[in-house]
């Protein structure tokens, strides 16, 4: 359980105590990455290439995905990721987004993810000046970026707070 009051929040599993708000590390992932790309989209400042409705995000996809929504949430997912890991690249998130072939017959291996859905997501992250290339190749999060993303996790947050005390009622 987490717990929010003057800016002090304590965790159960480790015991410890951190002054600061709320940050993307204390909210569950999935509510946080919906809410962001939610951020993405009203905000209307994120170009969406045109080819988004008929690409597949990797060669051993069937399909394209199914969500109209899928690239801000793919783009939302991928600032997560270079929040938690600063001086990722493209080639380590291909890895990350990639999955199993099915060869029919034959085992499966594993396939990266396609590099230009990673590339041009993280390029339009760094239109809206929320990443940056890092000294050391990859990316890395800006300071409107932490502040936007945090400022979204204690949303997350403050939402969920109803919710836990209703149930513990």
């Amino acid at each position: 359980w987490m717990v929010l009051e003057k800016a002090v929040v304590s965790t159960q599993s480790t015991g410890e105590k951190h002054v600061g708000g709320t940050t993307l590390k204390d909210v569950d992932s999935q509510l946080w990455v919906a809410e962001f790309a939610a951020f993405l989209k009203k905000s209307g400042k994120l170009t969406v290439p045109a080819w988004t409705d008929i690409v597949k995000t990797a060669t051993f996809k069937e399909l394209p995905p199914q969500s109209p929504d899928w690239y801000y949430i793919r783009t939302a997912a991928l600032l997560r990721r270079v929040y938690l890991r600063q001086g990722v690249g493209t080639g380590a998130l291909r890895k990350v987004y990639g999955g199993r072939k099915n060869r029919g017959s034959a085992p499966s291996h594993h396939r990266k993810a396609s590099a230009s859905v990673i590339r041009k997501a993280l390029m339009g992250l760094e239109e809206l000046k929320m990443i940056a290339k890092h000294p050391d190749g990859g990316r890395m999060i800006t300071s409107q970026g932490r502040k936007d993303a945090d400022r979204i996790a204690a949303q997350v947050m403050s939402s969920r707070q109803p919710q836990a005390a209703a149930q513990e009622e």
